[in-house]
């Protein structure tokens, strides 16, 4: 077995653990957001988007970037084969995690009248905010234990939480959306959260033993990717600002339903389209962080990791484009249905993304704060921008069209930095990749809206068996 086909064999391993983490995610996201749609209406997953995006918000702007920024650390700890390093930054993690879980519960406090008066426009909802600091404290604690286990690359372990933590949340939530309808949306959040960090608690690395480290080493270790990851704090605080400000307009200026329609249109892109970035990245970014000093590796790895990505995404965006109507109406209702364009032309716009998915990881791995912060505020500001516009000239329609320029404009920004800043290369065939798939998505969703889903069921049923075939190869060879 040749290395690349090694390597292979190892990404579609962890694709394999997490894909069907997050086929199992998908369900129970399938499950509550059809009570909430039917028992609760538009509102109701307004509502949630609102409070959802607060929350990730928050914890994002109290977290520091330790849950992403501590991996880089742990995994080149892994990388010396020292255990007694390992212990010791593993140690740090979890204590700051702490620290800033509590620091941010308390500051999500203190700004929850804030919070109220712009998001509704009045001063109802303080204790609502309130009550969030307490899951802001969950997540806190959740993310360190998150970023252990992936440093670690123990991904079973980090499998098992994630599915105990979305079973439990699951299973509390139901009656409450059944009892209390749209007062269950708020303390169904928090219930998610409570059951995420109780999980990542019983299933927590116990390979590596609580180290002696003093406060003062505590403060001084975790200097290194604190300093990282506060520049990957505010890149994402800003996307988040920035989606917070659209989502926000959207609700005083169109109303929580519209709100509704485009959580869930981009539910369904994020989320669900985009559930193959998610099982690669759990592998991916300890991997690349391993290897961030040599850039022979690192153009192999990101080249690898792209062709890779197409193969396994290009089936997966071709169903969905094709059973697009049945799965709004299977996941929310027929009343979401005027989210279809937006989603068709998303999804086409998330081949885009994974390009720029894999080649932004690079700025991680070589700890380039600066670029990064640089590259995910121009990003931000670029789809807020594009979505305000789009929204106003098309409605919900246009959000689609705004979500493919937009990452259109990111991947050309995160590909300058790629070849002109590190000089790094990928290969032809990357680029080739990148055109087929480009064109397979246009072509099947121009189909769609005309009506021909005879001609999209073709382009599914040639192109599928290609992917799925070389995939394979790179499985059992």
């Amino acid at each position: 077995m040749s290395k690349r086909e090694g390597m292979s064999r190892v990404i579609l391993k962890a694709m394999g653990i997490f894909g069907g983490v997050q086929v199992l995610n998908i369900l129970c996201s399938l499950i509550r957001n059809k009570l909430v749609a039917i028992w609760i209406g538009p509102a109701g997953v307004g509502l949630f988007g609102l409070f959802n995006q607060a929350l990730e918000m928050l914890n994002i702007a109290t977290n520091l970037g330790v849950r992403n920024s501590s991996v880089r650390d742990i995994s080149q700890a892994v990388e010396k084969r020292d255990a007694a390093l390992i212990a010791r930054i593993v140690t740090v993690v979890r204590r700051w995690s702490l620290w800033l879980g509590l620091g941010g519960a308390l500051i999500t406090m203190a700004i929850s009248p804030l919070l109220s008066r712009y998001t509704f426009g009045d001063f109802n909802h303080v204790w609502q905010y309130v009550a969030i600091s307490a899951a802001v404290l969950f997540m806190a604690l959740t993310n360190g234990e998150y970023a252990v286990l992936q440093g670690l690359s123990k991904l079973k372990k980090l499998a098992r939480v994630t599915v105990t933590g979305t079973i439990g949340g699951l299973m509390i939530s139901i009656p409450m959306f059944y009892f209390w309808r749209e007062e269950s949306v708020l303390p169904s959040i928090i219930a998610y959260a409570l059951c995420l960090m109780v999980a990542a608690f019983i299933f927590k690395d116990k390979e590596y033993p609580t180290a002696q480290v003093t406060r003062h080493e505590t403060v001084m270790m975790g200097a290194g990717f604190i300093k990282l990851g506060v520049f990957m704090t505010l890149g994402s605080f800003v996307a988040m600002l920035a989606s917070y400000i659209f989502v926000a307009w959207l609700n005083i200026n169109s109303g929580e339903e519209t709100v509704g329609f485009y959580q869930a249109g981009y539910t369904l892109i994020d989320k669900y389209a985009g559930l193959v970035f998610v099982a690669l990245g759990y592998e991916f970014y300890p991997r690349l962080s391993r290897v961030a000093n040599s850039s022979l590796r690192l153009r192999v790895y990101v080249s690898h990791q792209i062709n890779l990505s197409f193969m396994v995404l290009t089936p997966c965006l071709l169903a969905f484009i094709l059973l697009r109507s049945h799965l709004v109406w299977l996941l929310y209702s027929k009343e979401f249905l005027v989210i279809l364009t937006y989603i068709s032309w998303g999804v086409v716009g998330t081949v885009l993304r994974a390009m720029s998915w894999c080649l932004s990881f690079v700025m991680l791995a070589k700890g380039d704060g600066k670029i990064f912060l640089i590259t995910e505020s121009l990003d931000a500001v670029i789809g807020l921008v594009l979505n305000i516009v789009c929204f106003s000239l098309w409605g919900v329609d246009g959000l689609g069209f705004a979500y493919l320029a937009w990452f259109t404009i990111y991947t050309i920004i995160v590909s300058i930095v790629y070849f002109n800043v590190y000089h790094l290369t990928l290969s032809v065939k990357c680029m080739r990749n990148l055109a087929a798939t480009l064109l397979v998505c246009v072509i099947a969703v121009l189909a769609m809206q005309n009506g021909s889903w005879i001609l999209a069921t073709a382009i599914f049923a040639i192109a599928a068996p290609f992917c799925l075939y070389f995939a394979y190869r790179y499985w059992t060879h």
